[in-house]
């Protein structure tokens, strides 16, 4: 009997669409007293995660074209995603599809920091894009 992947879920981190995120990062170093615990480039992107008492701001800048650079183009900066950690991403992703919820990364992919992730298309979970962490 494997535990319910659900009752582990852990609040991450948000991340945030933005054409400048070490100007935003700046502005929430002030604005809120976090400060930067990583930064990185990633594929097309530059990384800042901003680490706060129980989670993370993730700033990603676009650097050519990519699901982020299109983002802005349609959406504006602004909250791109909502990140849970997990124990176990293979089980939570079988339960969100289980639940009704359609995946886009059918099986974990690396991302930021190395960690495996996986997203969750946001027609399927009220217009909120929702990405597994498993650290």
């Amino acid at each position: 009997v494997h535990a319910d992947p659900r009752r582990g879920m852990r609040f991450d981190h948000i991340g945030v669409a933005t054409d400048d995120a070490e100007g935003l990062a700046f502005l929430y170093e002030d604005l809120l007293g976090c400060s930067i615990a990583h930064e990185e480039r990633f594929e097309e992107l530059k990384i800042i995660f901003l680490e706060l008492e129980n989670g993370y701001f993730e700033l990603l800048e676009p650097h050519g074209d990519g699901a982020i650079a299109r983002y802005l183009d349609e959406q504006g900066g602004g909250i791109h995603h909502v990140a849970l950690e997990t124990d176990d991403i293979e089980r939570a992703l079988e339960t969100a599809e289980g639940a009704g919820a359609d995946a886009i990364d059918t099986e974990p992919r690396r991302g930021a920091w190395g960690h495996e992730v996986a997203f969750l298309h946001p027609s399927s979970t009220g217009d909120v894009l929702i990405d597994f962490v498993d650290h």
